[in-house]
């Protein structure tokens, strides 16, 4: 089982697209019994953005039952890939974790800019495909 990690700092807008992706993208690749995925913050807020929400919903995706939560080093000790948006993987590794760590420079869009943030949307998720591309997660 290969985990995946997708951090940001609230865990509210980006890192909830990030894993709304890559869910898909693991259905749509036929990895369910293969990938585990696992999503948090660093100082998780206390409901997704509801834009974030309104934007998915847009691409069918529904993730409004989901509630932020406080990534921790117990959920990531085995992950083989952390993408952090915003935050350092030295917020919460272990110090012995030995996996890849990336970084996707992504700005929080804020305000009430909904072209903004399906801006971001669509780049999170041109990124995520690349990912799962690039490291060869693939049912193939």
């Amino acid at each position: 089982m290969t985990t995946v990690a997708f951090v940001c700092l609230g865990n509210a807008g980006r890192s909830q697209m990030a894993t709304a992706f890559a869910e898909r993208e693991r259905e749509q690749r036929g990895l369910d019994d293969t990938l585990e995925i696992v999503t948090g913050g660093t100082d998780p807020h206390d409901h997704v953005h509801a834009d974030v929400i309104e934007v998915l919903r847009e691409k069918g995706i529904d993730i409004s039952d989901r509630t932020p939560s406080q990534i921790t080093a117990a959920e990531v000790t085995d992950a083989a890939y952390i993408v952090t948006m915003g935050c350092s993987v030295d917020e919460f590794v272990p110090d012995d974790w030995d996996g890849t760590a990336e970084r996707w420079e992504l700005e929080h869009p804020g305000g009430n800019d909904l072209d903004a943030v399906r801006d971001q949307r669509d780049e999170i998720r041109r990124r995520v495909e690349e990912f799962f591309d690039r490291i060869g997660l693939s049912n193939e």
